[in-house]
């Protein structure tokens, strides 16, 4: 039985993952779009004669776009002019070398300390503003606005509302010379930057997953020799233990109101999917099977989940209704289907596919049931959708070990993620911040 299907197995043997401090993630574009939208960022005009703001916005915004696989920028030394909004745009310059798309700004430091950042996002065959706005921000933000910005230019250009703004989570691993292990919980910006821990351990830390509204963070700890599920606060750091029944407490999954958990509990002799209403720490059960029912997953209207369960022979995807606990099986192609997440649209299901020892990100779509698989190489597992469901982000292993990467749901778009030392796993992208 393979590890997706994993979260329980690794729960009964005790093992995984680490970090002894913060480590930043490289993100390398292996393939983007054959077509991608051509669009120039211009250097951002300062307000301040001396220095250089604490932030290269359009430095940031410019790589945003680019590990986005669809867009193609220039290089400052190829730009024709670099003006800093609109009326000093020489559209004749820009039209003779092809660029259909401008993005101009201004930076201005305030007396007071904070930011004004101003951009104009142009069509430059047109002639005409796209899109325009004045954000205010701080020096600690100055980075997360610039993704603010690659976020509406995303969508002005693409159609679908842009995820450079949101963090992910996930675990890591560092194995020290004396042979210890050192267990980490680590949450980053979406781009990699800005990492912080939030757990370190020496024991494994297993299954993180976000509160819907990106403040709280689940996981399974094995702190005390046996798991315990705990929600940990992403600002503060206070946390508390919410599961810690004899036996399996594993694989948390965050309701879409962000009051219940649903979790897979061995409490009554074997593992099975279970409610946890956090307001009143009681416990509704919703499977009842003598097979390993594990791995839980709400859909976005929070009536069915989706869970990994072998009461057919083999690990496959099964979704129960939570009002009446109606289940049944939609995974039928494969002879492995684990680890279900659903796309934020509730069309399909991510899933970790598996075929004679080979295991691939695939995608499960509900109304065919047929599964596409996205990913290529050899040991792939722990998919998770980004908030606006067009990119898969997931763990592969090879030589070197365990690593991030991410793909698009129509597997046009390849990143990897690498970590400079140590490994890193069981990742999971974050939802929307509040405009």
């Amino acid at each position: 039985m393979r590890i997706t299907f994993s979260k329980t197995v690794a729960l009964l043997f005790a093992c995984l993952l680490s970090i002894s401090r913060a480590q930043a993630i490289e993100i390398i574009i292996d393939k983007g779009v054959e077509d991608p939208i051509p669009v120039a960022i211009v250097p951002f005009g300062w307000s301040q004669s001396a220095n250089l703001p604490p932030t290269d916005i359009a430095e940031v915004i410019k790589s945003d776009l680019i590990r986005s696989g669809r867009f193609s920028t220039m290089s400052e030394k190829d730009l024709p002019q670099k003006p800093t909004d609109f009326k000093s745009v020489n559209f004749r310059d820009w039209r003779l070398l092809g660029m259909e798309n401008l993005v101009v700004g201004q930076v201005n430091l305030a007396a007071d300390g904070t930011y004004e950042i101003t951009f104009r996002l142009i069509d430059v065959y047109k002639g005409k503003q796209i899109a325009g706005f004045r954000i205010p921000s701080n020096s600690k933000q100055l980075r997360k606005t610039a993704h603010e910005i690659s976020d509406i230019i995303y969508e002005k250009l693409i159609g679908i509302r842009g995820a450079f703004a949101t963090r992910i989570v996930y675990v890591t691993l560092n194995k020290k010379p004396d042979g210890t292990k050192r267990y980490a919980l680590q949450v980053a910006d979406a781009d990699g930057y800005n990492p912080k821990v939030l757990l370190e351990s020496g024991e494994p830390l297993l299954s993180p997953a976000w509160s819907p509204d990106g403040r709280q963070i689940a996981y399974v700890s094995f702190e005390g020799k046996n798991s315990a599920i705990y929600i940990q606060d992403v600002q503060t750091g206070k946390r508390q233990m919410v599961a810690s029944n004899q036996g399996i407490n594993s694989a948390p999954s965050w309701s879409p109101d962000g009051k219940r958990l649903a979790l897979t509990l061995s409490k009554d002799g074997n593992p099975e999917i279970y409610i946890l209403h956090l307001a009143t720490k009681s416990l509704t059960r919703i499977t009842n099977n003598a097979a390993i029912d594990t791995e839980p997953s709400w859909s976005s209207n929070g009536k069915r989940l989706a869970f990994t369960s072998d009461r057919g022979g083999s690990p496959q995807i099964y979704e129960v209704s939570v009002n009446d606990g109606r289940t049944k099986r939609v995974s039928f192609n494969g002879a492995y289907n684990a680890g279900p997440v659903y796309s934020p649209d509730d069309s399909s299901i991510a899933v970790v596919h598996g075929n004679s020892g080979v295991y691939k990100i695939g995608l499960l779509d509900l109304s065919s049931g047929q599964v596409t698989t996205l990913t290529d190489s050899r040991m792939d597992e722990s998919p998770s959708f980004s908030p606006n469901g067009h990119m898969i982000i997931y763990t592969t292993t090879g030589a070197s070990g365990t690593a991030l990467a991410a793909i698009s749901v129509d597997g046009t778009v390849h990143q990897r993620l690498a970590l400079q030392n140590g490994e890193v796993r069981e990742p999971v992208w974050g939802p929307f911040l509040n405009r």
